[in-house]
């Protein structure tokens, strides 16, 4: 309170136009920002900040004690169902004076006003000694501006604050870029860590720079030491490469939706994923994790993924395939795992965006030699844990008997859905193998090898964290 009110009377000593204040916990991402706050002639204006909640960096309304009273206007201001500059009764965390206009002389963070009885707080008293002093606060919602995470309760601990703020900036960097970090700051980051695996793998593709970026930022931040593989691009492979690996289509496969063959991309995500598996069984690894490079994270995820995995191993449960994100193609209730309050049996699934996996199931995904029948990778795993719906597919794989459980709730999702602003599918946007194009069964003898691709026991795998 008094650093606020030092702070803006040293402004007024040096004849400052604006003063900008901003809690050192909201992240703003709207490099517009001092811009549009400046071309605003009023007094206070407050840059609407999101959060995970119906939280924000303003109040609709005042009662007459100085507490927060909710208005039927706040709601369609905070979820920007109405748009523009509005008056509120209070902004904070992140706002500007204009001590340009004459009334902002009057106002002051501390000390409270005469007569003052509401809260010690210094937002409210500002708010207070604005009010009779007749200056109007208002938020402007038009843009995006920024995050902040709502007030913990009192029992929260510090050490869970600083997991939310990760959290928040996790998500920023979800549409934004890596946080340039200040040189008048030590950087530090937890300590990187496998959690007991012993092998972490991020997949990414070359060509998908901003990605990796934002996957390594992430990955640092949570601590996690992960090796990042390069991707089997799909627009770089072509029939002779794939000769020599044996990959043939699975008989009788058309994509579910759209009734057409694999695509180039979805065969490059397929061996993607199957060269981690090959790498996880050269190595004799125990267990290993997986991301793609398009995951977001939820919030406490390494303090939910430690309790599972000490939880697995306090029931000695026999696990083979767990996934931490995917996308639940049917609505039943899966049952849960006995003993488990945060894991249960998967039903049929889409997506890889994150799963662990443990050395017998490795060893059953590899066994059933996939590449001579390829599908999707996120049809081929269902597959194994029967749960699939198609019994023609289904069929021509034995024994499917892999465990497939999940997470419940997810610890990860994807950064977009099909549809939105920045959804980019790598795997479905692709060519389509054409039925000429299927020479799996022709003698393999004599072919050249094709374009080199990514080997993630070679220099293509880079331990960048």
């Amino acid at each position: 309170m008094k650093l606020r009110q030092e702070s803006l009377e040293k402004a007024r000593k040096i004849w400052a136009d604006y003063i900008f204040f901003v809690d050192a916990d909201n992240i703003l991402q709207n490099n517009q920002t001092l811009s549009v706050l400046t071309s605003y002639s009023q007094t206070v204006v407050a840059p609407m900040l999101n959060s995970s909640s119906q939280y924000s960096n303003f109040w609709g309304g005042m009662d007459e004690t100085g507490y927060y009273k909710r208005t039927p206007e706040y709601g369609p201001i905070r979820m920007r169902q109405m748009r523009g500059l509005y008056k509120v009764a209070l902004v904070h965390s992140t706002f500007i004076i204009n001590l340009r206009n004459e009334d902002s002389q009057h106002l002051a963070f501390y000390p409270p006003p005469e007569g003052y009885e509401g809260p010690y707080d210094d937002v409210i008293i500002f708010a207070a000694i604005a009010n009779r002093a007749r200056v109007p606060m208002y938020i402007e919602n038009v843009n995006f501006y920024g995050s902040l995470n709502a007030p913990l309760d009192a029992h929260n601990t510090l050490e869970e604050e600083t997991e939310l703020f990760i959290f928040l900036k996790l998500e920023a960097m979800v549409e934004g870029v890596p946080f340039l970090h200040t040189k008048h700051l030590p950087k530090k980051h937890p300590p990187q860590e496998m959690l007991g695996f012993d092998q972490i793998y991020m997949i990414n593709l070359v060509r998908r720079p901003e990605r990796r970026e934002r996957m390594v930022a992430s990955l640092d931040e949570l601590g996690l030491k992960v090796k990042i593989v390069d991707a089997v691009d799909g627009k770089e492979l072509n029939q002779t490469y794939l000769d020599s690996l044996g990959v043939s289509m699975l008989e009788g496969f058309l994509e579910p939706y759209h009734k057409r063959p694999l695509t180039m991309g979805e065969i490059g995500c397929f061996l993607s994923h199957y060269f981690i598996w090959e790498d996880a069984a050269k190595n004799n690894y125990q267990k290993v994790l997986v991301f793609e490079d398009d995951v977001r994270f939820e919030p406490f995820f390494v303090t939910k993924l430690q309790s599972l995995l000490k939880e697995i191993e306090d029931n000695k449960l026999e696990w083979e395939l767990i996934y931490l994100g995917r996308k639940r193609m049917w609505h039943a209730d899966e049952p849960p795992v006995d003993g488990f309050q945060s894991l249960v049996w998967a039903d049929y699934s889409y997506w890889t965006l994150s799963y662990m996996v443990s050395q017998q199931g490795v060893k059953k995904l590899l066994d059933q030699k996939p590449l001579g029948k390829m599908l999707p990778v996120d049809e081929y795993i269902p597959i194994m844990f029967d749960r699939h719906p198609e019994e023609k597919w289904k069929n021509q794989f034995s024994p499917r008997n892999l465990k497939g459980m999940s997470t419940s709730p997810l610890l990860v999702f994807p950064t977009h859905y099909t549809g939105e602003n920045n959804y980019i599918s790598d795997t479905e946007d692709s060519h389509v193998i054409s039925e000429e194009q299927d020479h799996s069964n022709e003698d393999l003898e004599g072919k050249p090898e094709g374009p080199r691709l990514p080997n993630i026991l070679g220099p293509d795998t880079r331990d960048e964290l």
